[in-house]
């Protein structure tokens, strides 16, 4: 999978898969959703609002410490022409504050600046002044065809961590960062490989106040109806997914893989994660939130403690309908989800009605 691959694989699969359909009984969202505005469908008690008209082709967001939304926008043709945009308040069109950036695809505030994880590099931002940051810095840079960088998160530990795609849809990859979720400092120092041969794992997000790392992966696009589906795994230090013999089939080729948290759509093009924990009510309590490119909706997984008593498993449903291709999705503060619209540049806030 070349970079901005997985964009141009999901465009494709986006017309393939337009009907395909997920959920399953007694799951919140699995039952009838309803009208909750802005055109979209989802459960009763939840709202949704335009928040901003963004560029096309939004990518990725990002919460600073005043609680404003930024946001990438990543188009499939790599030119060189994307962008970071901050959206001052509810309403506001999107500030471009960096320009002519290569696919970018991970935001992260730290301490003051932003991480931005884009081609080959991932670069920090500092000194913002209401236009523009005044220095930027390289943080780390991986060798050219290493594959795509996703998303980036910071842990508990203070470390950074990034999942890389393989550059190719299912060959043997030759550097020990494709397929795979990296850790690092703030700095740059310390990088390390901490989850190997794992295809594609896109969206990162922490259950809050844990170490416990969910992922979403995409899955090989050759399999065509073998393909278990695209799923939604919790990440450990020292894990070994054995990409691209294991695609979740079980069997000797998975041997010593861990076990999904759940199973998404076939060839859903699963994207950003988050993690809810009470924010949007009662009814939807606990749960990963994941957005589907390919299939144009974002699903709910409730998390439950594994019948082992070690991890977690879940049953995914339909939780909003009535987008394009989701792409990012974020909790923001005041109990609000944003869900980001690739195609359209729509961003929606979700809160309870």
């Amino acid at each position: 999978m070349p970079v901005i691959g997985r964009l141009v694989a999901l465009v494709v699969l986006g017309l393939v898969m337009a009907g395909c359909a997920g959920g399953s009984a007694g799951t919140p969202g699995s039952g009838d959703l309803v009208a909750i505005g802005a055109g979209l469908a989802g459960p009763a008690g939840l709202s949704a609002t335009v928040y901003a008209h963004g560029p096309a082709h939004v990518s990725a967001f990002a919460l600073d410490r005043q609680g404003r939304l930024w946001l990438a926008g990543a188009a499939a043709t790599d030119a060189g022409a994307d962008g970071v945009y901050l959206v001052p308040s509810a309403g506001d069109t999107p500030v471009e504050v960096i320009a002519d950036l290569h696919t970018p695809l991970g935001l992260l505030w730290v301490d003051g600046e932003l991480f931005v994880a884009a081609k080959d590099q991932v670069v920090a931002y500092g000194g913002f002044h209401g236009t523009a940051f005044a220095t930027h810095r390289t943080v780390v840079t991986f060798p050219r065809g290493t594959g795509e960088l996703n998303g980036l998160v910071q842990g508990p530990d203070g470390r950074l961590r990034l999942g890389i795609s393989a550059p190719c849809d299912h060959c043997q990859a030759t550097s020990a960062y494709s397929a795979s979720v990296v850790s690092f400092r703030p700095d740059g120092s310390g990088l390390t490989v901490e989850v190997h041969r794992i295809r594609a794992a896109v969206g990162l997000a922490y259950y809050p106040g844990t170490s416990h790392l969910f992922a979403t992966l995409n899955q090989r696009d050759d399999l065509g109806a073998k393909t278990p589906g695209d799923l939604l795994v919790s990440l450990e230090r020292g894990q070994d997914w054995r990409f691209p013999e294991c695609y979740g089939q079980g069997g000797s080729a998975c041997t010593g893989v861990p076990d999904a948290v759940a199973t998404l759509d076939p060839h859903g093009g699963v994207d950003g994660v988050a993690v809810v924990t009470g924010q949007l009510g009662d009814s939807v309590g606990t749960a990963a939130i994941v957005a589907e490119y390919a299939v144009g909706k974002v699903q709910i997984v409730p998390l439950a403690t594994a019948p082992s008593g070690t991890g977690y498993a879940g049953t995914a449903a339909a939780f909003l309908t009535g987008l394009k291709n989701p792409v990012p999705v974020v909790v923001g503060s005041g109990g609000r989800l944003f869900v980001g619209d690739w195609t359209t540049g729509l961003v929606y806030e979700i809160r309870t009605s």
